[in-house]
């Protein structure tokens, strides 16, 4: 049987509906009260700025999955092998998982403008402002579920003089998954942000540049429109990393 057959569809038919009422919602506002278009700007023109023009959009969303996608994985490799070496050395886990909490609430916003000073403006800069947001939340998350393998099955694996790496592999990665997906999903909802915020300081180019640049312009049909483009591929990174945990979780 093969995941595809395994893993259940989720239901789209709610989701969508909420679209189509709240969008019915948005429209209905601008006609009844006569919003300014500057003020909010109604569906149909959001519509028109992305079909007059969405190689613009296209080009910009490339770049904004470009420091996703390489500062996301960078974050999440880094997080990840930090957490299994403090899992695996006691001593190193209590000196330095207090830090690694505490840096976790840190507003990584305040960080940019020191990225800014040292590294100036740049891809590598704002990817390297992307892990470190994605960072975190793996390497709590998975150093918390690894040390929730239940200390009766490492008994048993001593037992037979199981080598560490078979007990990882087999008993203690298995029993953290939740928690490594748990920090997944917060890091790709993190790396979306942390790309736009990103973009607004670190870097011209991308969704949250294009965002700014319409900011200042006052233009919030292409505000509306660029983070119309956002929404989806957050929402495709979310839910692609909730496949992945429901295809290497399934019982």
């Amino acid at each position: 049987m093969s995941v595809a057959d395994r893993v259940p569809a989720p239901d789209a038919t709610l989701p969508v509906a909420g679209l189509v009422a709240a969008v019915a919602c948005w429209w209905a506002i601008t006609v009844a009260f006569a919003v300014p278009a500057f003020l909010l700007p109604s569906p149909t023109a959001v519509l028109a700025r992305l079909v007059g023009n969405p190689g613009l959009y296209l080009t910009h969303a490339v770049e904004t999955l470009r420091k996703i996608l390489v500062g996301g994985a960078a974050g999440v490799l880094a997080g990840f092998t930090l957490a299994v070496v403090v899992s695996a050395v006691p001593l190193l886990r209590r000196a330095l998982y207090p830090y690694l909490v505490a840096a976790r609430v840190l507003p990584k916003i305040a960080v940019a403008p020191i990225f800014l000073i040292y590294f100036g403006i740049g891809f590598e800069t704002a990817v390297l402002f992307v892990a470190l947001v994605v960072f975190f939340p793996v390497v709590v998350g998975t150093a918390a579920g690894l040390s929730r393998t239940p200390e009766a099955h490492l008994d048993l694996l001593r037992s037979v003089d199981a080598d560490p790496l078979r007990t990882f592999l087999s008993v203690r990665l298995p029993h953290a998954l939740p928690d490594v997906f748990a920090g997944l999903k917060q890091s790709v909802t993190l790396s979306v942000v942390g790309a736009v915020v990103a973009e607004w300081i670190l870097s011209n180019d991308g969704l949250g540049a294009l965002i700014l640049a319409a900011s200042e312009n006052v233009q919030a049909d292409v505000m509306l429109a660029a983070l119309a483009v956002l929404l989806p591929i957050g929402l495709g990174l979310y839910g692609g990393v909730t496949l992945c945990q429901r295809a290497v979780t399934w019982n």
